[in-house]
């Protein structure tokens, strides 16, 4: 395993994926990995939940971890999110990324089929059978129905030494205590919900993949960096600060707000997105218009 563990960790978003005239805009992709790197991010996620991937052929998928890995240049980590429903095609993803030099692979549960624990485990070890990237679950229940439990964790780290960590995107705080109990607190936990951001790093988890990032990577990164020195009223007041875009983001389904916002604040030309996904509603523009307002990012008389 190339990168140091030390390396992973921190505010580390994951991209969203700009389309303009149904395809992929690489060119604007790749801006996108800068701005993350000058605004201060400690790594970039492509192809998490927020970059539509289940719009995306897998070639496309496969692209977009090429170009951040050739764009970030070592700067900061790249994690590649391999996971599918299929198997074959998880296995086609993950050596792609890990071939194309991604820093570490974040794979989700097995969606849909609703596998039992005993089937994710055989499913992990099959896929990073032969690799050693360091790798991570992505725990995304309300998406994959199914869950991991702590015993699967535990075995999962036993029998795989890549296993280094874990995307929690869920409400259930214990579980990150838990999780860090049973097998160490080298164990890299990343929040996935932005409004425990806060309360999960305060206790333990290393980092955030938050899609807000994508809008205000700074304050994200900031909040980290004041948890690691223990300033934990400095993070604390970030957290409050980045209250009203962390839900605006959820106003819709993911990316659908964020992609909106993205657009006003300049950091792409076109709110493009593939079905089933659609762009917000006219209602919707005027109520996220409002929370840009509201934090400073556009001018009040342009969200009226």
């Amino acid at each position: 395993m190339a990168l140091p563990l030390s390396r992973l960790k921190g505010s580390i978003p994951p991209l969203f994926t700009p389309f303009r005239d149904g395809a992929v805009d690489y060119d604007t992709y790749a801006r996108l990995v800068e701005f993350q790197i000058a605004e201060g991010s400690h790594g970039v996620l492509v192809n998490g939940t927020t970059s539509e991937p289940a719009a995306l052929t897998t070639e496309e998928r496969n692209n977009l971890v090429s170009l951040a890995v050739e764009v970030a240049k070592g700067r900061v980590p790249v994690v590649a999110a391999t996971g599918s429903q299929s198997i074959w095609e998880t296995r086609i993803l993950t050596e792609h990324a890990a071939k194309a030099g991604a820093d570490a692979l974040l794979i989700v549960t097995p969606y849909y089929t609703r596998p039992p624990q005993r089937g994710m485990v055989q499913y992990y070890l099959e896929v990073m059978r032969g690799l050693d990237t360091p790798w991570m679950v992505y725990h995304i229940p309300i998406r994959a129905a199914v869950s991991v439990t702590v015993d699967t964790i535990r075995e999962l780290k036993d029998r795989s030494p890549s296993f280094v960590g874990m995307k929690h995107a869920s409400q259930d705080l214990d579980f990150v205590t838990e999780c860090l109990a049973a097998v160490g607190h080298d164990f890299r936990i990343f929040v996935g919900l932005e409004d425990l951001s806060f309360p999960m790093m305060a206790v333990g988890a290393c980092g955030l993949m938050n899609a807000v990032g994508n809008l205000r990577p700074r304050p994200l990164a900031e909040m980290c960096e004041a948890v690691w020195r223990g300033d934990l009223e400095a993070a604390q007041a970030l957290h409050h600060r980045l209250h009203g875009l962390n839900k605006a983001v959820f106003y819709d389904t993911n990316p659908t707000p964020m992609k909106y916002m993205a657009k006003r604040l300049g950091l792409i030309p076109d709110n493009e997105h593939r079905l089933p996904m659609v762009p917000p509603t006219p209602e919707l523009e005027r109520r996220l218009d409002a929370v840009l307002a509201e934090a400073g990012l556009l001018p009040a008389a342009a969200a009226e």
